[in-house]
C-alpha cells in the first residue's frame, strides 16, 4: 500500500510540476528516471545512497528547470542507515520530497548538439527548508536531440535544519556531496 501511495505522489508531483511552468504548445524535456546520489565522508564512516526515480523537466523556451525526488526512494547499502535517514534525519513522513526549481542562466540552442556548461539560480528545498541556490552543471545535447544534465554540488545539513544527534556526529559529514545525472527526452 505504501509503494502505491508513493507512485501516486510521484505522478501528482510530475503533473503539478509540468503544469506550473509549461507554456501552452511548447515542448519540454522530461525524465522520470533521473539518477541522484549523495555521499558523506568522515574518518569514522562513509555514507552513500542513490535514487533512480528523480522526476525533472526543462522548459527550453523560458529556461525553467524543476526536479523532485522522494526521500524514501534513496537506497543505502545498509538497511539500518536507510531507516535512520528517513526516520531521524530527513523525517520523510513529514517532508516526503526534496525539490529544486530554478532558471537556467545561459541561453542554449537545443537544436545544436554539443556540451554546454550551465548555471541555474533557484530554490532547493530539503527537510521543508527552502534555500536560494546557484547550481552549476553540464548540459549535453546529442545528435538525436536527447539531453543529459550532470551536476555535483554540496548541501550543508545546517542550511536545511537537519539535526545530527551528538552520539553519531562523527559519523555524518556536515556537508553532503550530491551528484545528479539525468537523461531527458523531448515531450
Amino acid at each position: 500500500m505504501k509503494q502505491y501511495s508513493i507512485s501516486i505522489l510521484a505522478t501528482a508531483l510530475l503533473l503539478g510540476m509540468t503544469m506550473s511552468f509549461k507554456n501552452e504548445g511548447q515542448p519540454m524535456y522530461k525524465t522520470s528516471t533521473g539518477q541522484i546520489s549523495f555521499y558523506s565522508e568522515t574518518p569514522m564512516e562513509n555514507i552513500e545512497a542513490s535514487s533512480s526515480t528523480m522526476i525533472s523537466a526543462i522548459n527550453p523556451s523560458n529556461k525553467n528547470i524543476a526536479c523532485v525526488v522522494l526521500m524514501t526512494s534513496f537506497k543505502f547499502k545498509n538497511g539500518l542507515m536507510q531507516e535512520h535517514f528517513n526516520e531521524k534525519y530527513v523525517e520523510s513522513d513529514k517532508y516526503p520530497k526534496a525539490t529544486y526549481s530554478g532558471i537556467i542562466n545561459e541561453t542554449i540552442d537545443y537544436t545544436k548538439p554539443g556540451t554546454y556548461p550551465v548555471t541555474s539560480k533557484g530554490t532547493l528545498t530539503i527537510h521543508g527548508v527552502a534555500q536560494p541556490r546557484t547550481i552549476n552543471g553540464t548540459l549535453t545535447i546529442d545528435a538525436t536531440k536527447k539531453v543529459n544534465l550532470t551536476s555535483t554540488f554540496d548541501v550543508k545539513l545546517v542550511d536545511h535544519k537537519i539535526e545530527v544527534p551528538q552520539i553519531v556526529f562523527n559519523k555524518i559529514a556536515e556537508v553532503i556531496q550530491v551528484k545528479l545525472n539525468a537523461n531527458y527526452t523531448l515531450q
